[in-house]
Parts: C-alpha cells; structure tokens; sequence
C-alpha cells in the first residue's frame, strides 16, 4: 500500500473515477439541453396553431368551453403538453388539468414576449406552473380578439408525464449503460496506469535496491568499491531523463562516499601512526633529560664542575631536539590541515639561495662538505611565499647534510625557464635504495641506509617539504643511487608567469 506504484495506481484511478463522474453529469446536461432544444425546436408553432383555431377570448372573458376542448386535444396529439390561457399580466386564466395539480398561479412574462418576438436564443425556459422548482421549455403565442391583444396561450414542452416516463427510460437504459461505460473506462485506465507506472518506475526499483546495497555494505572496508559502484539504472530507456540523472547523481555521491570513508580511514590509519611516532620520539628525550637531571640531583656534590657542565650539555641538546621536533611536529600539522595561508611574493631566488648557503657554511665545513650554489641564480624570479620556500631549501640541505659523508659535495643549481624555475639539489652521500624512494616523503620515514639511521633526523623534514611544494602546486621528484648520491628538483612559478 506504501509502494510508489500503488499509490501512483490509486492516485490514477482517483483521477479517472473523478472525471468520469464529471464526464457523466456534462454528458447528462448535454444530452437533456440537445433534447429540449429539438423539442422547442419542433413544437415552437403548436401555440400558434391553437390559437388559430378558434377564439379562446373575447372582450376579456374566457371562452373555457373551447380551451378545454382544444387542450385536450393538443393533450391527446402530444401527451407530454400542458396548455395554459395567460392573461395579459401573466395570470393563468384557464387550463385542462385538474387544480390541485397546479401550484403557481401566474407565468414570468419575460421569456414569452421574448419566445414571441423571435430573437430568443434556444432552448429557453419558462415557469412550470405544476413544479416551481425548476423551468420547461415552452411554445408561446398572443391571443387576439380583433387587432386586440387579450392574453397568451402558454404551452408547456415536457409537462409531468414527460418527466416521469423520461425519468423512468433513463434509470432503466441510459443512466444503466452510461455507469457501466464510465466504470469500464475507469476500470481499464487503471489497468493500464498501473503497467505503465510499473515499466516507468522499475529504474526507481532498481536504483532503491542499489542505494540498500549500498547503505548496507558501503561502509565495509572489504567491501568492493568497483561492485558497489558499478550499478546502471538506464538499461537503455529514458536516458537522459529525471532518473538517469539521479541515478548519475546518486553514483557520484556513492563515490565521494566511499573516498571520504576510505580517506577517514587512512587518516585515522596516520592518526595512530603519529601518536605512537610522537610518544617514541618524545619519549626518548624525555627520558635522557629526565635521567641525567636525577643524577644531577642525586650526585650533585659528587660531580665535579666537568661532569657538571657535561650533563647539562647533554640535556640542553636534547630539549632542543625536543623543540625541533615539536615545532616540526606544529608545522606539519597546520600544513596538511590547511590552515597556513600563502603569503605570495615576488622576490628573488637568488638572494634566498646564498642566504641559505651562507646559513649552512659553517655546518658543511665542519663536515668537510663542500655546499656550492650553480646554475643562473641572478635571473631567477619567482612568485612563491619566501619563507615557506627558505624552510624547503633548509630542509633540503639539512637532509643533504645527514646523509653526506666527509669529503663529499652539496649542490645548488637553478635553471630559469619560460614559465617557472627549476631548483635542484644534488649530493654525493649514500643514496636511497630503490624500494624505499616511494616512502621517503612520508611522515616519521627513515632511510635504513646511510648516517640518518642513527636517529639524528625526526622524520618529518620531507614530508614537510612536499607539503609546503603541494600548496604551491609544485612537485618535486627525486632520482637516487645507492653510494653515488641523490637529486632532488622541484618548480617554482616564475614572477612572469604570475
């Protein structure tokens, strides 16, 4: 009862039902008009001829002898009329049937000089004395006594007997066959709305039974997103129409859905990751500063002023490696929210990269590394947010620095073209294996080979790189080679191009 179909079935047949009623009631109005016209039609003379038989008044006075006469036989000829003598006011002055039978006693004088003057348009109606409730059609004619107009003669078409044999023809024939014509076109329409609702809505069917699927297993990790997705409700007819484009608009949904469930996972998935990545990397500071303090406080007049300071170094250094990480560990995370806006800029990318090399100088010859910028650094103008760029360059080289043996080099190189600049940075260290390149831009990654792997970095200098390279729409790409060193190049658009 709560199907599309059948209520669009019910509604249908409510319809038809409703204007099969009406198509009966104007039908029955048409007909009774189309008759009583023909009839008005037919008899407009029978007043007339009445009255041409004899003379039914003179000075006044009623001849009711001779009306009655001729009354009865215009009754005989046409038992379906009624005569009546009009005076000139309208007042009934003489008839043939019986008086109880007669319940007005004056006739509305308009449609009669109206009938008369013969400009009426038919049917028209007048009083019925015998039924005030309702009008008959008539025919009318003067009554004359010389050139003298005495009254009218008042003929009414479809007297009381007509309207009880006619009531009786109709209940027995046509009101019988026009009910059952009207229900077997209702009955019919119905039959046939609810095939054709049934062939427009199976689309419907088939889409409602997807979108359960869907709502039922969308959410399953193991689900197959290709099964889920894979549904058509077109199956050649209607495209285009209201269904297809929900169905089209149902699938897109389905899809945003399920990559919005699938990147809630993943995120959740690096959530986990980070919290136990963080409690590591902070708890193993922690723990060292927490451990050389209790010395300091258990042993301190043990100690001499060496040992002392010795201690305190070591604590120093790693609070400022908790700081380091924390801060990068801040932000990362404003990076991938979204929450840092570029402060776009047109400067020159040379004097950040010497700012830069001049910042790590000392780093590298402590290092016996030899950093050294190439290229065509005075041509290079870029639009880009300066500092975020500086924390890419600085992190670059950092990780150059961390995986560069004593006695390698550390370079610098940009190549202005038409519409961005290249940057590269190139080192002689250890390299990246090969099955490890795809992961080093992710958070908490270390390389199992070469000097980071004893834990110096945080893990989180790449993955800020290319965070910060994405906000930009750069990419940067990366070519290594175990023992000979790694290339990493990036763009940046240029200050034309902007």
């Amino acid at each position: 009862m709560n199907s599309l179909i059948t209520r669009l079935s019910l509604a249908l047949l409510l319809i038809m039902i409703v204007v099969g009623g009406a198509f009966y009631a104007l039908e029955q109005w048409g007909a009774q008009r189309y008759h009583e016209e023909v009839t008005q039609r037919l008899n407009a003379d029978i007043a007339m001829y009445v009255t041409g038989q004899t003379t039914l008044m003179h000075d006044g006075a009623v001849n009711r002898e001779e009306l009655e006469r001729l009354a009865e036989r215009a009754m005989v000829i046409n038992p379906s009329v009624e005569v009546y003598l009009l005076g000139r006011d309208g007042a009934i002055l003489g008839h043939a049937l019986p008086p109880e039978t007669i319940l007005r006693q004056s006739v509305e004088l308009g449609p009669v000089t109206e009938l008369i003057a013969g400009d009426a348009k038919l049917p028209l109606y007048g009083t019925d004395p015998r039924n005030p409730q309702r009008e008959k059609v008539f025919s009318a004619a003067p009554v004359m006594d010389e050139d003298t107009l005495q009254g009218y003669l008042y003929v009414v078409l479809g007297g009381s007997k007509y309207d009880m044999l006619a009531g009786a023809v109709r209940d027995s024939y046509v009101r019988n066959i026009s009910v059952l014509a009207i229900a077997a076109l209702v009955i019919g329409g119905g039959l046939a709305g609810h095939i054709v609702f049934t062939l427009l809505t199976r689309r419907l069917t088939r889409l409602t039974r997807d979108v359960e699927a869907f709502s039922n297993v969308a959410l399953d990790p193991d689900a197959d997103p290709e099964a889920l997705l894979g549904f058509d409700t077109r199956s050649g007819d209607g495209k285009g129409d209201e269904i297809s484009t929900l169905s089209d608009a149902f699938a897109a949904m389905a899809s945003k859905i399920r990559e919005q469930f699938l990147a809630l996972q993943e995120n959740d998935r690096l959530r986990r990751e980070l919290i136990s990545n963080v409690s590591h990397d902070l708890r193993t500071p922690l723990a060292s500063m927490h451990g050389y303090v209790d010395t300091l406080l258990l042993k301190n007049r043990e100690l001499d002023a060496d040992q002392r300071e010795q201690y305190l170094e070591i604590t120093r250094k790693h609070t400022q490696r908790l700081g380091e990480l924390i801060g990068d560990l801040f932000e990362l995370s404003k990076l991938d929210s979204g929450s840092m806006p570029l402060a776009l800029e047109t400067f020159s990318l040379a004097e950040l990269l010497n700012d830069v090399v001049q910042e790590f100088a000392l780093e590298a010859r402590r290092r016996d590394i030899d950093l050294r910028l190439a290229g065509e650094p005075d041509r290079a103008l870029v639009h880009a947010d300066i500092g975020l760029v500086q924390r890419v360059l600085e992190n670059l080289i950092r990780n150059a620095l961390e995986y560069t043996p004593a006695g390698g080099s550390i370079t610098l190189d940009v190549s202005a073209q038409q519409q961005d600049v290249a940057v590269t940075v190139a080192d002689t260290g250890c390299g990246i294996p090969d099955d490890e390149i795809e992961n080093i831009f992710e958070r908490y990654f270390r390389s199992s080979h070469g000097r980071s792997s004893r834990g110096q970095s945080s893990g989180l200098g790449l993955a800020i790189v290319k965070r910060i390279l994405d906000l930009h729409g750069s990419r940067i790409t990366v070519a290594s080679r175990v023992n000979e060193g790694t290339r990493f190049e990036f763009n940046l658009p240029s200050a034309a191009a902007a």
